[in-house]
């Protein structure tokens, strides 16, 4: 989520134990125990394997791999960068940086190119490249040019009305009022998602192929089917979709994923503020956090326009107007929170995978994948104090479903058979350095002794109940509130998941008290709980603002885990710096991560950042930063395996524009293109140099950077 849109309410009002309160304990074991209790007490997860295994994954000695010693460790083969506050993208000496595919790069011939005062139109918009780039993966288009000609397809995450609207000095009544019919058309069709074929020449640079057939955008008003528990239920029947099959449009899709059979995943973040409810308001509609005046950008106000085609406006206005649920849109919100699945070969309708939760989706990663053994995709609501989710198949996964570039295949029925069925989970963390995951079906049996469906007031079988309340249900069950879930990454070698937790800026002060309503019921819980999430060992400030990183190894059976905390984002000069970071390292709201696997099997981890930490932010801009992980452990009574011993293997790499957040990652097959997106900058591209500062003033325009090796070897190394 970018910091330029987060919502700073209070959603969860459960008394559950909050993951500050967790690390204090877990921190705190760590100076007294010695062995027997998994990550406390040793890292599981260091070397190439696992070193001393004995938690919950791994209670088996059977199971532990020796370390791999003959390997030779991978090296980082770049000096750490110095922080930058410029209208420039900067990377390390040797390295080229060009702007590919910004914001309102046409599609194809209905649009036309790009100028500084171009007046955009509903038509020209969804013809173009959507604005505010964010989560993207790559795909193939043959296995031979798999690292030179392929399709990027990226997520538009939202809109900066003063650049979209900038010739005309901004949006009609952006804040109050009645908003023109194509205003707001031309604001849907920004945002949602962006397919382009890309091409390098024999020069090394990169350009848009405009006019190919595979460019498209999937937009706000995009129809697209529902599938799982939820489809077809009452609980999404609105006047558009009676039958509760159909939806209309993605919205606010932050990160992404993607699948084994070569489909892309985008994910509905900050979706509810886009939908106003002033009236007869339900349970998820509250927890969930919809709007009671106005929406985001107040595209309901234009309803009515003579115009409207079938309600294209009035559905963001939920509030009911009618006797039944299928005759107006109080259930429109019902349609979004969800992992939306999209063939980039094709121009089939996308496909909402209900199975996987309905939340504020930040992205969704698939775990390693084994033959003979179920599909697993993991997912953080990013909320302050909200949860990390995982799904797991009914149907284990057979090699034969892989995609292969330029093989014909059904790659959406395929996504039926994984993604339909199977069961959600949501993560508990306890402080000995293991954890468990909670089923959240209607049978699960929440702490006070009741079936989950009976506690969420639904019928015995009502698993689309069930996912329609997902964060209810969670709460329930005792999930651990987080400090806002962001970005995963999983080695697809060991199996070790990585994820952000990106801040927390309502952490209270030690001793703290707050009111929770549970069930209609208020209590005061001291020092514990949603509202409060006091300081500890691990997280001193009152305000959470540097964030961390968290890494877990699953056990076989898809129970349990065992976990700790990976680095701390701290600035260099602060008295909590737990993981010693230096000028040349410090980082603060870690984001995106991506696992990028070399040859061997190792591989390196890419952290993106959305810093808003002022310790950081006056030193440095939003930044890339590179650590080999496999080699790395815990040293005993460390916080955080990135210490005083061996935190000089985290690098800075890159740094982004002023007032942007860098986002979006993946690398090229044959690793010497590193694509990263750059979104909100305030004075920046000028050209198609990434690095060029900018000279006086321009449009800003998010856009896609590819850093590139100027010798033509591969990147990091």
């Amino acid at each position: 989520m970018s910091k330029e849109i987060e919502d700073h309410r209070l959603l969860n009002s459960s008394s559950n134990e909050p993951f500050s309160s967790v690390i204090e304990k877990h921190v705190s074991r760590r100076n007294v125990l010695q062995g027997g209790l998994g990550m406390a007490a040793v890292s599981v997860l260091g070397g190439f394997g696992l070193a001393g295994v004995s938690g919950a994954a791994y209670s088996d000695a059977s199971k532990q791999k020796a370390p791999a010693t003959e390997k030779t460790p991978l090296t980082l083969a770049f000096e750490s960068i110095n922080g930058s506050r410029t209208d420039a993208f900067v990377v390390p000496a040797g390295y080229t940086a060009q702007v590919l595919a910004p914001w309102g790069t046409p599609l194809n011939d209905a649009a036309p190119q790009w100028r500084e005062d171009l007046a955009l139109t509903p038509e020209i918009q969804a013809n173009s490249i959507g604005m505010h780039h964010d989560g993207m993966h790559n795909f193939a288009l043959s296995a031979a040019t798999a690292s030179s000609h392929f399709l990027l397809v990226m997520n538009n995450e939202y809109i900066d009305q003063d650049a979209l609207w900038a010739p005309k000095g901004g949006a009609t009544n952006a804040e109050t009022g009645k908003r023109p019919a194509d205003e707001v058309r031309t604001e849907i069709n920004a945002h949602g998602v962006s397919v382009v074929e890309i091409k390098k020449d024999t020069a090394g640079k990169w350009s848009v192929v405009t006019d190919s057939k595979y460019n498209r955008r999937i937009t706000s008003a995009s129809e697209m089917k529902l599938s799982g528990p939820v489809a077809g239920s009452d609980h999404v029947k609105t006047v558009f979709s009676p039958d509760g099959m159909l939806a209309r449009g993605t919205n606010n899709n932050c990160a992404n994923g993607y699948t084994p059979w070569g489909t892309y995943l985008t994910c509905e973040e900050n979706w509810p503020g886009y939908f106003v409810k002033r009236d007869d308001r339900q349970q998820d509609d509250d927890r969930i956090g919809l709007e009671l005046e106005r929406g985001r950008y107040g595209w309901e106000t234009a309803a009515g326009d003579a115009s409207e085609i079938n309600g294209e406006f009035a559905r963001f206005d939920n509030t009911p107007t009618a006797d039944s649920a299928d005759k107006d849109y109080r259930n429109e919100p019902r349609a979004f929170g969800y992992i939306v699945e999209i063939d980039p070969y094709t121009g089939e309708k996308a496909v909402k995978r209900t199975a996987l939760g309905r939340f504020r989706h930040e992205g969704c990663w698939p775990g390693k994948l084994v033959e003979g053994q179920p599909v697993v995709f993991y997912s953080g609501h990013d909320s302050r104090n909200e949860y990390i989710y995982k799904f797991v198949s009914d149907v284990v996964w057979n090699a034969a479903d892989a995609h292969v570039a330029g093989e014909v295949k059904d790659r959406l029925a395929i996504g039926d058979k994984y993604m339909d069925k199977g069961t959600l989970y949501v993560a508990q963390f306890a402080a000995d350095g293991t954890g468990k995951w909670l089923k959240l079906v209607p049978d699960s049996v929440t702490r006070d002794g009741r079936t989950l469906a009976s506690a969420l007031n639904l019928a015995t079988d009502d698993l689309a109940g069930i996912i329609i309340n997902t964060a209810d249900a969670a709460d329930l069950m005792g999930a651990t509130p987080m400090d806002r879930p962001e970005w995963g990454a999983v080695d697809p070698v060991s199996g070790e998941v990585y994820m952000t937790l990106t801040n927390n800026s309502k952490r209270t002060g030690q001793g703290s008290a707050a009111s929770y309503t549970t069930q209609g019921t208020a209590i005061e819980a001291p020092g514990v709980g949603f509202e409060t999430a006091p300081v500890n060992a691990a997280n001193p400030r009152a305000d959470n603002e540097a964030g961390q990183i968290i890494r877990w190894r699953e056990s076989d059976a898809h129970a349990e885990f065992d976990w700790e905390i990976f680095v701390f984002g701290a600035a260099a000069s602060d008295a909590d710096n737990l993981s010693g970071l230096t000028e040349m390292n410090q980082f603060a709201s870690p984001d995106g991560l991506y696992f990028d696997e070399r040859e061997g099997g190792q591989g390196i981890l890419w952290i993106e950042t959305d810093n808003g930490y002022e310790g950081v932010t006056e030193a440095t801009n939003d930044q890339v930063l590179a650590v080999v992980p496999a080699t790395l452990q815990q040293a005993e009574g460390d916080a955080a395996v990135i210490g005083a011993d061996n935190q000089a293997q985290l690098k800075r790499f890159a740094v982004g524009p002023n007032g942007c957040e860098v986002t979006g990652i993946f690398a090229t097959p044959d690793r010497t293109a590193l694509f990263v997106n750059i979104q909100h900058p305030g004075n920046w591209p000028q050209d198609d140099d990434a690095t060029a500062v900018t000279q006086g003033s321009v449009r800003p325009r998010a856009s896609t950077v590819v850093i590139q090796r100027a010798d033509g070897g591969q990147v990091g190394v």
